[in-house]
């Protein structure tokens, strides 16, 4: 995995070490000596990750982390402390300054190395998130997502450790602003995880009746456990496990005997990052639904209508089942939005479109086709079935007011319909629409309010 670092650090022979030995593991590297040069180099080439010292004149390293984790285009971009300072505040300081880790000098290089592309790896996945995001940004559908600066953050915590007295700690130490629950085997850990939503799961690697690495790998592979950050618990000095754990990835780590302050600090930061993707996520799928949707109605819009149809008509060429095109038109909508007004219009086109998706079957697809039309796609349906459909919403509208929220209260309205069914092998989707609308047109002309079939 190749990835842009960025290391920052005052003293030339530190910086000119790193940058070797990370070009040697194939990475492409880029230097700053203060936190100013940091920051401007971080605003003209975004890294994938920035490998940074605290101690430094001018600026501070946790004053950098803070800055590069209060603006929203670098917040997400891993930042891993290395240096000196060995104390247990010192830590927690870097973690709260927003540090996804904080590595004390001398660093094992295979450990700086697996935690880097561990940290790389999961900013690949949110970089894929953002990316799509900015897509729905730009067309306007959705906001950004700004969880990632929440200070706080609390959820719910799974305890993966067969050592009461352990789970108990963890219990005291976190409890008071998260739910906890415990698992002490195999077994229950995976029921606990597939019937539960959690929002972090803590796994000692350490367990004296099972595997904690399998378990890890195990619960990367549940659906239910693939998006929620894993912590691992590991001795000191265990690199091993430690390593094969970030490679199979698990998000942080904590090493035994746990600082209480240092537990509450990567906690929080997992329970952010955990926040801000889940936001991402359902930015996405909303900017999804959106760009399929019509706003006003809630039902599908016209272009995955026109998407929808031509795969129907290429499977039925080929299978021969038939498929039944409906395309509805409120009769005389326009005197609706002349004398009540388009926000009446609204309401009116909203109740149709509720009773339209209230007539039709679950495989049916019923799509607002533009201002007062409408349509349904109905697959595997025969012409006399769709017939029986069309002609049951035609009464349905015709004899139940719309209720509306201005005098009279109610309105009367009627709809016209026009109905086609694919022709075989050699059809395509837009002659099945001409045909439904032609016989819409016949509808209308003929009366309105009633249904026309087009000829066979």
């Amino acid at each position: 995995m190749t990835a842009r670092v960025l290391v920052v650090d005052d003293i030339l022979s530190n910086v000119k070490l790193l940058e070797a030995k990370l070009s040697a593991e194939y990475f492409e590297v880029a230097t700053a000596f203060n936190g100013m040069d940091a920051l401007a180099s971080m605003e003209e080439h975004e890294p994938d990750i920035v490998l940074l010292d605290v101690m430094m004149p001018g600026m501070d390293g946790f004053e950098v982390c803070r800055r590069i984790k209060s603006n929203p285009k670098t917040a997400h971009i891993p930042v891993v402390m290395v240096t000196a300072l060995d104390q247990s505040s010192d830590r927690v300081a870097g973690l709260d300054a927003g540090a996804d880790d904080f590595l004390t000098k001398p660093v094992d290089d295979a450990a700086l190395f697996a935690r880097v592309r561990s940290l790389v790896r999961l900013k690949m996945m949110t970089d894929e998130l953002r990316m799509r995001e900015t897509t729905g940004q730009s067309m306007g559908l959705i906001d950004p997502a700004t969880t990632l600066n929440e200070p706080k953050p609390t959820g719910r915590i799974l305890i993966i450790e067969d050592r009461p007295e352990s789970v108990a700690w963890f219990q005291t130490a976190l409890e008071a602003s998260n739910e906890i629950t415990a698992a002490d085997s195999f077994e229950e850990a995976m029921v606990r995880v597939r019937g539960g939503d959690f929002d972090l799961i803590v796994v000692s690697l350490g367990l004296r009746s099972f595997d904690g690495l399998r378990l890890c790998s195990q619960l990367r592979s549940l659906p239910e456990a693939r998006n929620v950050p894993i912590l691992v618990l590991v001795s000191d000095g265990d690199r091993r496990k430690l390593t094969q754990a970030l490679e199979m990835g698990v998000n942080d780590y904590l090493t035994r005997p746990v600082d209480k302050n240092e537990l509450i600090a990567r906690v929080r930061t997992q329970l952010r990052k955990k926040r801000y993707q889940d936001r991402l996520r359902h930015n996405v799928q909303l900017s999804l639904e959106m760009a399929i949707t019509d706003q006003l109605t809630g039902l599908h819009n016209r272009r995955y209508m026109s998407r929808h149809l031509d795969t129907l008509i290429a499977g039925a060429g080929k299978s021969g089942r038939p498929i039944a095109f409906l395309i509805f038109d409120i009769d005389h909508f326009k005197r609706v939005n002349d004398t009540y007004g388009h926000d009446i219009g609204d309401e009116v086109l909203r109740e149709f479109a509720s009773r339209v998706a209230a007539n039709v079957r679950g495989i049916d697809l019923a799509c607002r086709y533009g201002g007062e039309e409408f349509v349904v796609v109905m697959p595997d349906t025969e012409m006399d079935f769709a017939c029986t459909v069309a002609e049951r919403l035609r009464k349905s509208v015709e004899t139940t007011p719309f209720a509306i929220s201005r005098e009279p209260g109610e309105l009367n309205v009627t709809i016209s319909i026009g109905i086609a069914a694919s022709l075989g092998d050699d059809d395509t989707a837009a002659a099945l629409l001409h045909r439904a609308d032609q016989a819409l047109y016949r509808a209308k002309s003929g009366g309105r309010n009633q249904v026309v079939a087009a000829a066979a």
